[in-house]
């Protein structure tokens, strides 16, 4: 397993790096306890132009000031009050493109995932949605600017740059929960693997 470098989050194309972070793993280590997934939904948000995106318009606020820092810096907001949402940032400083990781397949430390959510054992629901995902592994608001290239939030790749699950696995679809951006809507910006018991929306298959 090999940390992902700078080179892999510092690039233009948002969309493309959102899905090839399918497959990728997600390693949280807090407090000498280590927890990881391997990601299998995303969704991609470009800067500015994007009406999906918190950065639209160039509106930049205390809340999504971190969208604005250099690539692989964990974006993390405050969703409904209480849901604790983990994106990745892209391209260059000051162009917030953003990816957010919306499900994962649990991999290491899934009794403590169970702990950090009150789940008494482990089934589709444990990492199935954003607000899951940042619980599970215990990223919170106060995680938002860690660089991804530390040790306590990291991307890994565990097949040498290739793609985990095969290109006929992984679909794209509208993003969830964004109806009010009109066209942008609509745009296919959210991968998933097909099938896959944790990928928190439709299409699923």
């Amino acid at each position: 397993m090999k940390k992902l470098g700078i080179q892999f989050y510092d690039r233009q194309n948002v969309v493309a790096i959102a899905k090839e972070l399918i497959g990728k793993i997600i390693v949280a280590k807090f407090d000498g306890i280590t927890t990881s997934g391997r990601i299998v939904e995303t969704e991609a948000y470009i800067a500015l132009t994007d009406r999906a995106s918190h950065s639209f318009g160039g509106k930049r606020t205390a809340r999504n000031e971190h969208m604005y820092a250099k690539p692989a810096t964990a974006y993390v907001y405050i969703c409904y009050g209480m849901h604790h949402l983990f994106n990745v940032t892209t391209n260059k400083k000051n162009i917030p493109d953003a990816i957010l990781i919306r499900a994962v397949d649990p991999m290491q430390g899934i009794t403590t995932m169970l702990k950090r959510t009150n789940k008494k054992k482990l089934d589709h629901t444990l990492t199935k949605g954003p607000g899951n995902v940042g619980k599970a592994l215990g990223i919170s608001k106060e995680h938002s600017g860690l660089n991804l290239l530390g040790a306590q939030i990291f991307i890994a790749d565990d097949a040498d740059g290739k793609m985990f699950f095969p290109e006929n696995k992984i679909g794209s679809s509208p993003r969830i929960g964004v109806e009010s951006a009109g066209a942008a809507a609509l745009l296919p910006y959210r991968f998933y693997v097909k099938g896959n018991k944790f990928v928190s929306g439709y299409p699923n298959k």
